[in-house]
């Protein structure tokens, strides 16, 4: 009887704002940071902490035939800026410790983002899977998931048999997207030697037009899957993380086939001829903060109209925003907004203060008292603590879902007729629960304002529909208006940027293939 196949498991996942403050270890320490058994255990509890596509891999292999896992190192955070090298140096020891201790493997499976960068290594993700493929050898399957706004590069690619990014944005398919590369895995494990076509476009769509449940981008992944069939075992059409300020910035797009590599590069060559015929659709249409507050106002003092939600997409933690800017926040109170809802505003200082004082205590809260960034200005308001928590949640939409999620100490102010989420830890709003746990019902909200680029949408869809949702133009360090970007490394020319670029796309013996 054969031997059941090791597999080794893993996960590495930032996404980083090459303007943003440092990623440091703590980051990582708070959200997961979990080695061997205390990974396993983790996966094996109903709302892990670990990255979804390890559940979704474990998943689907335990469905099939007899197997044993091999659990590494998995270290997650959310956005922030370049990883501390020494930091991101450990994650690849102890990744690497793991796997050369349990060889010989019969193949790795690794949860990637893909978009991040250290202070000294550009490549990480790159780094990280060359150093997985010299432990393991050229013949034993490499996978990895990765976020469609990585920033992928000829290294990535080289080192993996197969690169599988997410095809939703927000992301609500990254469980499937690892049971995905568990089906191929078995498949290598039976003989199965893919092919990976690999193409960047000089192009960096702004985040706003990333939406695939409808647009430019929704069309784009739409046109890519169509490919699918017999011999094209999958399509990765990754949009990339524009403000992580890098040379692998860029739209890419992955195309790997079951063993013709021919067909992964003419495949490659046609997605990719097609979106550049269609970059002038991916656009971004702001509110201005007058408007805004106008509507605000309108939709507070008129219980008839429908109520709105205003995303902040210029300060979005899922993006490496500090989460605490306050241009929408005083421009509501000193309207008189009311019935509206902001959240979530990341100031440890100021949850802590409101936890010491207790339930109904008023103060002047200061907000953003210990913040350095420019965005992060500081103002002070008269407040009261109507309501506290301990900022543990378990997501029940979108992509949070069955998820642990911890905000640390966390408050709820009323500042006249604005109430304020204020968190200990730096999140995006995504998830219903961040707000609820504080006793807010979310359908008496006149009013929602989130930190979030995005991935709100299907969090809080059952409520705000797209007619009713308003991306507002305030500044920030994820601003989608790309002119904004004071950019130090991302490749020139590229558009938007440069909008005269005149680019021709490669013909498909031209496209580099893996394999």
């Amino acid at each position: 009887m054969a031997q059941a196949p090791r597999i080794a498991l893993g996960g590495f996942m930032l996404e980083s704002n090459g303007h943003a403050p440092v990623a440091t270890k703590a980051e990582f320490q708070a959200n997961c940071w979990l080695e061997g058994e205390d990974l396993a255990a983790d996966l094996a509890t109903p709302a892990p902490r670990g990255p979804a596509g390890l559940t979704g891999f474990i998943r689907a292999m335990d469905a099939g035939r007899a197997w044993e896992p091999v659990f590494t190192f998995a270290a997650t955070a959310g956005a922030s800026g370049p990883m501390d090298q020494a930091a991101f140096d450990e994650v690849c020891e102890r990744i690497s410790a793991r796997i050369q201790a349990a060889m010989p493997v019969d193949g790795v499976f690794l949860a990637l983002h893909g978009a991040a960068t250290a202070t000294v290594d550009r490549d990480p993700d790159g780094t990280l899977l060359r150093k997985v493929r010299d432990l393991v050898g050229p013949d034993v399957p490499v996978l990895a998931t990765l976020d469609l706004h990585c920033n992928v590069s000829w290294e990535m690619v080289r080192q993996a048999d197969m690169l599988c990014g997410y095809i939703t944005n927000p992301h609500v398919d990254m469980v499937e997207r690892g049971m995905e590369c568990a089906a191929v895995m078995r498949a290598m494990l039976g003989g199965m030697r893919p092919r990976m076509a690999f193409v960047k476009l000089p192009f960096i769509p702004p985040a706003t037009s990333q939406n695939t449940a409808a647009g430019p981008y929704a069309d784009a992944i739409a046109y890519g899957q169509r490919f699918l069939d017999h011999e094209v075992l999958n399509v990765s059409v990754v949009s990339g993380f524009s403000l992580g300020d890098t040379l692998k910035n860029g739209l890419s797009v992955m195309v790997t086939t079951r063993t013709d590599a021919a067909r992964a590069q003419a495949v490659a060559a046609d997605i990719a001829a097609w979106i550049w015929s269609t970059r002038a659709r991916w656009v971004t249409n702001l509110t201005s903060l007058e408007e805004t507050t106008r509507l605000a106002l309108e939709a507070g003092r008129d219980p008839s109209r429908p109520s709105l939600l205003f995303a902040d997409v210029a300060d979005n933690p899922g993006g490496g925003g500090r989460g605490n800017t306050s241009f929408i926040l005083r421009s509501f109170i000193r309207a008189g907004v009311e019935g509206a809802v902001f959240g979530i505003h990341n100031d440890p200082a100021l949850a802590a203060e409101a936890h010491a004082l207790g339930l109904g205590a008023r103060f002047v809260a200061r907000f953003n008292r210990d913040e350095t960034n420019a965005f992060s200005e500081r103002f002070e308001a008269e407040a009261v603590v109507e309501a506290l928590s301990d900022g543990e949640v378990v997501g029940r939409r979108g992509i949070y879902r069955d998820r642990s999620v911890s905000l640390g100490p966390t408050a709820l102010l009323r500042i006249g007729g604005v109430r304020v989420a204020v968190v200990t830890q730096r999140r995006q709003l995504a998830e219903p629960r961040m707000i609820e746990t504080l006793g807010v019902d979310l359908r008496e909200v006149r009013s929602l304002v989130v930190k979030s680029r995005g991935h709100f949408r299907a969090g809080f869809d059952d409520i705000w529909t797209p007619d009713r949702i308003i991306e507002v133009d305030v500044p920030g360090l994820t601003t989608v208006v790309l002119t904004r970007v004071p950019w130090r490394e991302v490749p020139r020319p590229i558009y938007p940027l440069d909008p005269g670029l005149s680019w021709t796309p490669p013909d498909a013996a031209q496209v580099p293939v893996r394999g």
